[in-house]
């Protein structure tokens, strides 16, 4: 029987890490119809001399929002992306009662970098529930598969409204009203519920996020519809109130897989072995606890108008509530920068690395583009925050810093690579737009870490993007199954020449409503072909507009 595609003359690396094999791929109707030698096809690929593999899973994507005005979630589907999911860290936009959208948005600005006035364009807001959001996405389409999570910080919003950010306890009519919400979404396909106690997240007004506010006991009241279910993935960031020793008692009592971010690097802290010590021995009583990795440094481009990893400490948050002009007076006053530069400095929560902090982009002072911070200061006589400020002050706060904030020990990422029990995660996909660009990690791995340092192999790699993220998640059997190139399953499949894959340059361009900004890596290499659910989005390293425009993406339902 002649299929409607036939991708051939690949090698077939069909995503659950066994050696790679020549043969062609035939694809009808949505699935995988047939591999081997000699088949036909109404229309044909070349794939020859390159690797025919699954479509590639993002697990940690913010693109909650984006999916409405971006449905082809961009720049994951040119880096051979099929399926993502959304709703983590706790940050999903539903559920969300009509007099809620405000703060949210404004918890959204500053937790995740998304431009208020992009929201407000960009969201139809035709739902309120979780149930709702989930029809909603699929009544409007995506050019690639789309899960969710529900989200504790929403779901704290919903029930509580603003108290949510002023109350540690709630009350146990709320948390039922909480555990009800959650249900509903785990019923109508949620992929689980995620949260976040990380320090690092402050949002409306500066204030720490409602799920924060929250202890362990609200947390595992709200995770229980997911053991009573049976279904979904626990995502978690740990920091206060959640520590990592918790999460192996919340996996155990649950009864679910466990993911947490991030299991990041840092030079000279070799923190992570610890961390692998104990999942290895939890692992080994039976546990279901995934760390997750990234092979990418932790790399922020900030402004001081939304200066993320400075709003960490208190004269920096204290502003996050205020005005632009609010902001402009507390730069240009000495007193002021004394106080946050003593905070900076010596303060618990963040402490700038001065000498990894340089100056990224600059309007009128094209000089000191690429420059460390500190040489700066230097040559000034002054504190690298004045030249920070100085500079910022001098160009409407619009100058971008780059720093690298963690992950930045490549040995230690090599060893992370070669260990089980790790997923890949963190490319945070749709969050920090104007700051980071992580939606490569895919190429990024495939380029750099297999074929130029050799670290793992490219059957390992291949399964770390597919195979793997697929079966934690249930994604191998739900909905014709993904992440594995096997007959009988949805074709979801990315062809890729090995030899020359890589990520290709990041740049800055302002392309999403109410003209917002972000930074972008639209320019991959070795990315051939992409097919979702049979369709192909990607052909000859080119994205194809009628492919896409055909959505054929699906909501992917637990």
């Amino acid at each position: 029987m002649t299929a409607d595609i036939v991708i051939r003359g690949g090698t077939v690396i069909d995503g659950s890490g066994a050696p790679g094999f020549k043969a062609d791929v035939a694809v009808s109707q949505g699935r995988i119809s047939g591999i081997g030698t000699g088949l036909d096809g109404n229309q044909e690929f070349d794939a020859s001399g390159q690797v025919v593999s699954p479509g590639f899973i993002d697990i940690h994507s913010h693109y909650d929002a984006q999916v409405f005005w971006d449905p082809a979630l961009t720049p994951s589907s040119f880096h051979g992306v099929t399926s993502v999911v959304a709703g983590n860290c706790g940050f999903s936009i539903a559920p969300c009662a009509p007099d809620g959208r405000a703060l949210l948005a404004r918890t959204l600005q500053h937790v995740e970098d998304m431009d208020i006035d992009t929201l407000s364009e960009g969201i139809p807001w035709d739902f309120e529930t979780f149930p709702e959001y989930l029809d909603s996405v699929s009544r409007h389409g995506a050019a690639l598969n789309f899960g969710c999570y529900v989200g504790h910080t929403a779901v704290r919003l919903f029930v509580l409204g603003a108290e949510a950010y002023e109350r540690v306890q709630a009350t146990p009519d709320e948390i039922a009203q909480m555990q009800s919400v959650v249900r509903d979404a785990m019923s109508a396909g949620a992929m689980g519920f995620a949260s976040s106690a990380s320090a690092t997240h402050n949002g409306d007004m500066g204030r720490p996020i409602p799920s924060r506010l929250a202890d362990l006991a609200e947390l595992e009241a709200l995770i229980a519809p997911l053991r009573d279910l049976n279904k979904g993935v626990i995502a978690l960031l740990p920091s206060e109130k959640v520590k990592h020793a918790d999460v192996y008692g919340i996996q155990q009592r649950a009864g679910r897989p466990l993911t947490w971010t991030a299991l990041l690097t840092i030079k000279g802290f070799p923190w992570h072995e610890q961390i692998i010590s104990d999942n290895d021995a939890a692992r080994a009583a039976g546990g279901d606890v995934w760390p997750q990795i990234s092979v990418r440094p932790l790399a922020f481009q900030m402004n001081l108008r939304e200066p993320f990893t400075f709003n960490m400490v208190p004269a920096f948050a204290k502003l996050m509530g205020g005005s632009e002009e609010d902001r402009i007076r507390a730069y240009r006053d000495p007193a002021w920068r004394v106080a946050a530069l003593a905070e900076l400095e010596h303060g618990s929560t963040f402490r700038p690395n001065w000498n990894s902090l340089d100056i990224a982009e600059s309007n009128t002072h094209s000089d000191l583009i690429g420059r460390l911070v500190i040489d700066i200061a230097r040559e000034r006589g002054c504190s690298p925050l004045d030249v920070m400020l100085d500079i910022s002050l001098d160009e409407d706060l619009t100058t971008r810093f780059r720093s690298v904030l963690a992950n930045d020990d490549p040995e230690a990422i090599e060893w992370l690579l070669g260990r089980d029990g790790v997923l890949l995660g963190l490319a945070d996909s749709g969050a920090h737009v104007s700051q980071l660009c992580d939606a490569c990690l895919p190429t990024d791995l495939l380029g750099n870490w297999v074929r130029e340092r050799g670290v793992i192999t490219l059957e390992r790699a291949v399964h770390k993007l597919t195979g793997e993220p697929a079966k934690v998640f249930g994604l191998d059997n739900a909905q014709g199954g993904r992440g594995l190139l096997r007959e009988g399953m949805a074709a979801d499949i990315t062809v890729f020449d090995s030899a020359t894959v890589a990520p290709g340059p990041l740049r800055r361009i302002r392309d999403f409503p109410a003209n917002g900004e972000r930074l972008t890596a639209d320019a991959p290499s070795g990315v051939t072909h992409v097919l979702v659910n049979g369709v192909p989005i990607r052909i000859d390293g080119e994205m194809s507009a009628e492919g896409t425009a055909s959505l054929p993406g699906q909501v992917l339902r637990s």
